[in-house]
């Protein structure tokens, strides 16, 4: 860490410089920040996310008994492996959290994520033989079931009623003190690269927090960002947008930027810095640093793939990495409406026209597109069921790709909820999930009507799951994948009313939208986004006497071959950020103060002058802030005057970026046919052109 060397205001003692770059803002909070935080906290306690006394007790119990029970574990392996009693009794063990409950952010009823830290005679089959076994003589002990070839290696259960999800790892340590710090970098040492995994959430859960300047308002500005993303639906690592270790480093490198202020204003300047953030600039809370292990770590001037990350937000610790490999063209975009978004909202709670429960609204996703995709994941039986939607949603970002890489596809959506199936829409033994993903389809120059074929899309996205499936021997008899094509007006036949039926809108909305509201999309080749509004938006929701009709099943065809890669570098000249995108473009009088040329005043400015030039003072600072952070990475940005491109050489395998866990065995035959049944829709659609 370096010290500022100006001084605060008033004479106050320099203050501690956070991050890679100063703040943009070293100003105390105000009183009205103090009285709008209070109402923010007002806000968000009718969803759960603060628990009582009684309830943090209750967790902290629950983890002191898991502490001992390891430490008693631990002593007993110790005895067997015939170390002498003076070392068996200082032998120690302990129990560590990370995520949401070690960053003093987690919800009413939410999963404790925990390590088990043990010296180096302990070994991981210890861990998942003789310390299951244990766990199952505990009576408090429900639901127990260990995942030992995952990625990250986990014992799953509930403990006195408590979700906990326990990892291992094993130090090169003779014994495991009570005070042992593992934000040391020199833990790693010797280990195998289950342990540095495992060790991974804790080091950067600590980290995070040795880096921000004031925990207490981290944290409530981290639950309220938390909970606007989940309402949002845009809270999903696993579906292509972030999760929370991603969510909580934004609201860190907030933090860092406005060191002195309160949740309320914390809120509001994430949104200003986001929604301004020139991507794929990384997000960073410190200079990353070299711990000579010859660990991978993530880097865009050694490793070629990283450069083609859309979104990197990289963790603090050794080994960096980037959390958001999973980010997507589309999900990317969503996001970045949703800052937008977002920051109109404050800017109106700031300025006392609305209240803070309108941030945490959510967005009606089924009136947002004309035309979705139904994807739909059946199984016989509710333990296959369970099964098999963890399988088919891990993948969903697949079927995701491969519709954004279709040249008619502007953006593809997910909404990361699932809905159970209709019973019009399902066996009835059958267990059934849906997901919707919402389409935008580009407008074709010159053409009445375009025909488009979504086959090959949705067939390489089954054989994915099913490879898998098979690979890993989950496949079932029963267990299926379809996909269908539906539009807005449709949509009813699978869902209940009240999640298709439009909202009224207000007079001020209307008055908003009439205005060009801050919501309009802007594509990212240029091209309007025929998103919103749907030309049938006056056909009412009630059933028809006769149901939509669906395309035809086909006839299996032999699976196509998948491509060596299951996504190509999505990071292209048209994706990346630029002129046309940048914020000098925003309709808030920067252009001028960019180019140097502010325009001159005839008059004293008035207060509303004064409040507009102080906002656009601070977007410069924002931007300087950004053009810092790819100078120090080396990456180029389009506001430093030159644009970045893919390098055409670097070979585009998903696989530089994934765990390989994660990915599908390209090498692996598909499944028999007459073994699982493979349910494939030929997906061919007509659009029709309205000017």
């Amino acid at each position: 860490m370096k010290e500022m060397s100006s001084t605060m205001p008033g004479g106050q003692q320099p203050q501690r410089h956070y991050g890679i770059t100063s703040a943009i803002s070293l100003a105390p909070p105000r009183e009205i920040d103090h009285q709008y935080t209070k109402k923010l906290c007002d806000a968000m306690k009718p969803f759960g996310v603060f628990e009582d006394e009684e309830e943090l007790n209750h967790r902290l119990a629950v983890l002191g008994k898991l502490n001992n029970f390891v430490k008693e574990w631990i002593a007993e392996i110790s005895e067997l492996k015939n170390l002498p009693p003076s070392a068996i009794s200082c032998v120690g063990g302990k129990i560590f959290t990370f995520g949401s409950y070690r960053l003093g952010v987690h919800t009413k009823g939410a999963d404790i994520d925990a390590l088990c830290v043990a010296p180096r005679h302990v070994e991981r089959t210890d861990f998942f033989q003789s310390f299951f076994e244990k766990l199952k003589q505990h009576e408090e002990i429900k639901d127990l079931r260990a995942v030992e070839d995952a990625f990250v290696p986990v014992i799953k259960f509930k403990f006195d009623g408590i979700e906990i999800d326990l990892l291992f790892a094993r130090l090169a340590l003779q014994s495991i003190p009570d005070n042992l710090d593992l934000r040391g970098d020199s833990i790693l040492r010797n280990l195998d690269i289950r342990c540095i995994r495992s060790l991974n959430g804790c080091r950067v859960t600590d980290e995070i927090l040795y880096l921000v300047p004031n925990k207490e308002n981290f944290r409530l500005t981290l639950r309220a960002i938390k909970l606007w993303a989940k309402r949002r639906g845009i809270y999903s690592n696993m579906l292509g947008f972030l999760g929370g270790v991603s969510w909580a480093m934004l609201v860190a490198r907030t933090c860092q930027l406005y060191p002195n202020a309160v949740a309320a204003t914390l809120v509001h300047k994430f949104f200003l810095v986001f929604s301004k953030w020139e991507w794929p600039n990384p997000v960073l809370l410190k200079q990353p640093e070299d711990s000579n292990l010859n660990l991978p770590v993530w880097d865009p001037r050694v490793n070629p793939s990283d450069r083609y990350h859309l979104m990197p937000i990289i963790t603090p610790a050794y080994p960096q990495q980037n959390s958001t490999y999973n980010v997507s063209t589309s999900t990317r975009t969503i996001m970045s409406e949703e800052f937008k978004y977002g920051l109109s909202v404050t800017d109106e709670i700031l300025q006392g026209k609305a209240e803070w429960p309108k941030l945490f609204e959510p967005p009606n996703f089924f009136q947002k597109y004309k035309h979705y995709i139904v994807l739909t994941a059946s199984a016989s039986t509710e333990e296959n069921h369970l099964e098999w939607i963890g399988l088919v949603e891990s993948k969903i970002r697949v079927l995701v790709g491969n519709l954004e890489r279709n040249e008619y596809i502007t953006l593809a959506h997910v909404n990361p909820q699932s809905f159970p199936g209709s019973k019009e829409n399902r066996s009835e033994n059958d267990f059934v999930s849906m997901w919707f993903i919402g389409i935008i389809f580009k407008k074709v120059e010159n053409a009445e009507s375009v025909n488009i074929d979504l086959t090959y899309d949705i067939q390489s996205f089954t054989d994915t799951v099913y490879r898998q499936a098979n690979n890993i021997n989950m496949l079932k008899d029963g267990m299926k994948i379809e996909a269908t094509h539906v539009k807005k007006k449709q949509l009813h036949q699978y869902l209940p009313p009240e999640l298709v039926q439009k909202k009224k809108r207000s007079i001020a909305e209307l008055n908003r939208s009439s205005n060009g509201g801050s919501s309009k999309r802007i594509s990212l080749d240029s091209s309007h986004l025929d998103s919103s509004r749907d030309t049938d938006s006056g056909t009412p929701f009630s059933s028809p006497t006769t149901k939509p009709s669906k395309p035809p099943p086909i006839k299996t065809k032999p699976p196509s071959p998948p491509a060596s890669s299951s996504t190509p570098p999505l990071l292209s000249g048209d994706v990346m950020p630029n002129a046309a995108s940048s914020p000098k473009e925003e309709p808030n009088g920067l252009e001028d103060s960019i180019n140097g040329a502010p325009a001159k005043r005839p008059h004293s400015p008035t207060e509303e002058d004064m409040t507009k030039r102080l906002k656009e003072t601070e977007v410069r600072r924002v931007l300087s802030v950004i053009i810092a952070v790819g100078l120090s990475c080396k990456v180029k940005t389009p506001l430093s005057g030159s644009k970045a491109k893919p390098i055409p050489t670097i070979d585009t395998s998903r696989t530089q970026r994934l765990p390989s866990m994660e990915l599908p065995d390209a090498s692996s035959p598909l499944p028999a046919s007459n073994s699982c049944r493979v349910v494939k829709n030929s997906i061919k659609l007509a659009l029709n052109r309205h000017k």
